[in-house]
């Protein structure tokens, strides 16, 4: 088991683990496609008391005839989750998902997902490659993707990216036209409740062009998002320690277990004389 001092490492697993890993295309079959939503929907539902987002109108604002890069920290375990259940719930896009150590699930290839092994850099391109073509040639895709590349403790500031977003991002728009890349701030915390919620607020679309990847500064562009990204991430954590959930909305709101039902009921019983 792992002492609390080894839970973070800037090492990725697939290059700690040193193993091939077979590539498998990405690809939508409807019956895999519903036996993902069961199952990560319900994952989700199960463990959680609600999911809230805000502000998921900006999307409108995307160039609509080209695919969507979602970006996203990467804090806990629970984060592909939840940017699959906002990608079939709230977006309503065809799904892709880069995950890492893929071959451990391989079945996830056929809702959408593929691997990146980061054991080398080399490795590492033929997924940002397939990335690039598969976002090019389908524009309804929306693409998950964590840029800091690996798991960081909650709300770890600074955010520093990994270029590979920006990689996949610049090559689009230059083979293919544009490219949205839209920023989501997914914070978890508890409110009034026994359980956890997932706070989701959405930011407003970059679309890059053609034209803006001329004399493109890939590393200049990185910084940017950074920057953008720390800003709406930080102005949502301010405003949960403020109390301040206005323009909310949920997803889902899970049934309360029996007692916690019971429990409202009595609050609701008053006693006269009683002073509650």
């Amino acid at each position: 088991m792992n002492s609390p001092e080894t839970l973070y490492s800037n090492v990725p697993p697939t290059k700690l683990r040193n193993r091939d890993e077979k590539f498998r295309p990405a690809r939508n079959i409807p019956f895999w496609q519903k036996i993902a939503d069961l199952f990560f929907y319900n994952m989700l539902q199960n463990k959680f008391h609600s999911m809230l987002v805000k502000n998921e109108h900006l999307f409108e604002n995307r160039n609509k005839d080209v695919a969507t890069i979602f970006y996203a920290p990467h804090g806990n375990w629970w984060d592909g989750i939840v940017g699959y259940n906002l990608m079939r719930r709230v977006f309503n896009v065809t799904t892709r998902m880069m995950v890492e150590e893929m071959n451990r699930f391989p079945l996830f290839s056929r809702a959408g997902a593929f691997p990146v092994n980061k054991r080398s850099p080399q490795e590492a391109m033929k997924s940002l490659k397939y990335a690039v073509d598969d976002l090019g040639t389908h524009p309804k895709v929306g693409l998950w993707i964590f840029p800091q590349g690996i798991i960081k403790p909650p709300n770890y500031r600074p955010f520093e990216f990994q270029t590979g977003m920006s990689y996949i991002a610049e090559k689009v728009a230059q083979k293919y036209g544009a490219i949205n890349l839209v920023p989501v701030a997914v914070a978890f915390a508890f409110l009034r409740e026994e359980t956890p919620e997932v706070i989701v607020e959405v930011g407003n679309p970059l679309v890059l062009t053609k034209d803006d990847v001329q004399n493109f500064d890939r590393h200049e562009f990185t910084h940017m998002l950074e920057k953008n990204f720390t800003e709406l991430c930080d102005n949502q954590l301010n405003n949960l320690h403020q109390g301040n959930l206005k323009g909310y909305r949920y997803v889902f709101i899970r049934r309360l277990h029996w007692y916690r039902r019971l429990e409202k009921k009595l609050k609701g019983i008053g006693m006269k004389g009683s002073g509650i």
